[in-house]
């Protein structure tokens, strides 16, 4: 490397850190926002609009409850007409005339068997809210969910720009004993190039981890219902994985699966209204009605046997009392397959529970094996930092002593670095893998 290469590298640190001082300004005008983990949740759940939908629709499925009790209840209508008939209508000799005639009347009905279409009605209103209610847990489990990923993975990015701050520091003080050591004559020109271009690359990985953190803050902001620009800064500032027993695969609390249930429940419904269709029915109706303004006209002899015309108004009421019976006779076989297709409806409901019951059971273990394997990870990520911390001090001591090469000590260096980015990384996993089993298993509250 020739010393222009030397001064292009020195431009671009220059360069960097003009750029990060730039970033650190323009973040003083965001809004600081301090949240746990907790506080993440419940923000998630207050803001999601999906969350919302779900809510309004637990509220319709019980008004359809009301409606499908309200089935079993007598039902009261009102009546009235006015109606002007011309001509008049011949009556053996008299005139009936209708000229602003009225009429007036209620109806009480009371169904007393429809096949058990209202039961069946009933039951499937009930199901409907039930089914609404485990859509409701399983929305805010989503919700949660995501905003659990979008905190740790806040979290993991911003530790590995604090990583990637020490590493820089660390090979800056490097530089500045191997600049020394070549202003001494007891290093060369290339040492110096080969710790440049070290902390070039370092500046690279520190900005992708800048920009990685700022997608990050949008996205908790997006899922907590924060402001774009605001500058959330969690609470939690390492992540902390304890190991635990290989947790429990149990999917009995899963909305998913009850929500699979009630569509089997509604199915056998949906048999019993199809059936319905098929037998008698039996209704009892009350009312009374009244008429008046119907007048009839005509002559009558009277006691000296002169006809002399004479109008007589009708205005009266009547009360009725009815029961009515309606027996399906012949549709040309409709009926019977309808209840075979609403059979093979649930038939399909079963298979379809049976199947995803199966999958979500080996989804369920899958994240309880993760979550061992991530703290196994975890582990073996911690033993390789603690090996990578001290071949870093032996490099260190050696090289000062003059004992080993420049080169063995950036070697020790990068793989610190590797060894902290694989700790983190480990450990957010670990954050995931259990987010992701309690949404499995639905033990998200």
């Amino acid at each position: 490397m020739t010393k222009r290469t030397l001064y292009r590298l020195i431009l671009s640190s220059h360069l960097y850190c003009a750029a990060m001082l730039f970033a650190a300004t323009a973040a003083c005008g965001q809004t600081a926002v301090r949240l746990s983990q907790a506080d993440c949740r419940a923000m998630a759940v207050s803001h999601s609009e999906d969350l919302k939908r779900a809510a309004n629709a637990a509220k319709q499925a019980g008004m359809d409850k009301d409606v499908a009790r309200a089935a079993y209840l007598p039902t009261l209508d009102a009546m009235g007409m006015a109606a002007y008939v011309a001509p008049d209508f011949d009556m053996m000799g008299m005139d009936l005339q209708m000229r602003g005639t009225y009429l007036a009347g209620i109806t009480l009905t009371q169904p007393l068997y429809a096949g058990g279409k209202i039961r069946a009605g009933k039951r499937l209103a009930d199901i409907g809210w039930e089914s609404a209610q485990d859509n409701l847990r399983l929305v805010k489990a989503q919700a949660v969910a995501e905003a659990d990923k979008a905190y740790w993975s806040l979290i993991a990015v911003r530790c590995k720009v604090k990583m990637l701050d020490a590493y820089k520091a660390q090979v800056d003080t490097l530089y500045r004993q191997v600049e020394a050591s070549l202003a001494a004559g007891m290093a060369t020109e290339g040492d110096l190039l080969r710790v440049a271009a070290k902390r070039s690359e370092i500046a690279y990985q520190r900005q992708k981890a800048a920009n990685g953190a700022n997608l990050c803050r949008m996205a908790l902001c997006s899922a907590v219902g924060l402001p774009m620009d605001s500058d959330v800064l969690p609470t939690d500032t390492a992540i902390d994985v304890r190991p635990t027993a290989l947790p429990d695969t149990s999917i009995a609390l899963r909305p998913e699966l009850s929500l699979m249930r009630h569509r089997v429940e509604a199915a056998d419904e949906q048999v019993k209204v199809a059936r319905a269709d098929i037998l008698p029915s039996v209704g009892l109706s009350a009312g009374y009605c009244y008429f008046g303004n119907v007048k009839l006209k005509g002559a009558a002899a009277d006691a000296q046997g002169n006809y002399r015309p004479f109008t007589q108004s009708m205005d009266d009421g009547m009360a009725t009392v009815m029961a009515s019976v309606s027996v399906p006779l012949f549709r040309w076989g409709a009926g019977l397959k309808k209840v075979r297709k609403a059979r093979l409806d649930a038939e399909n409901a079963r298979l379809e529970l049976q199947k995803n019951a199966r999958l979500m059971g080996m989804e369920a273990q899958q994240a309880a094996q993760n979550v061992a394997d991530g703290q196994a990870m975890a582990a073996t990520a911690r033993l390789g930092l603690a090996q990578a911390e001290e071949n870093l001090r032996t490099a260190r001591s050696r090289y000062a002593g003059g004992l080993c090469l420049l080169s063995d000590l950036m070697d020790a260096q990068s793989q610190w670095q590797q060894a902290q980015g694989d700790l983190i990384e480990a450990l957010t996993q670990c954050k995931i893998y259990e987010t992701e089993w309690l949404l499995a298993t639905g033990r998200i509250d």
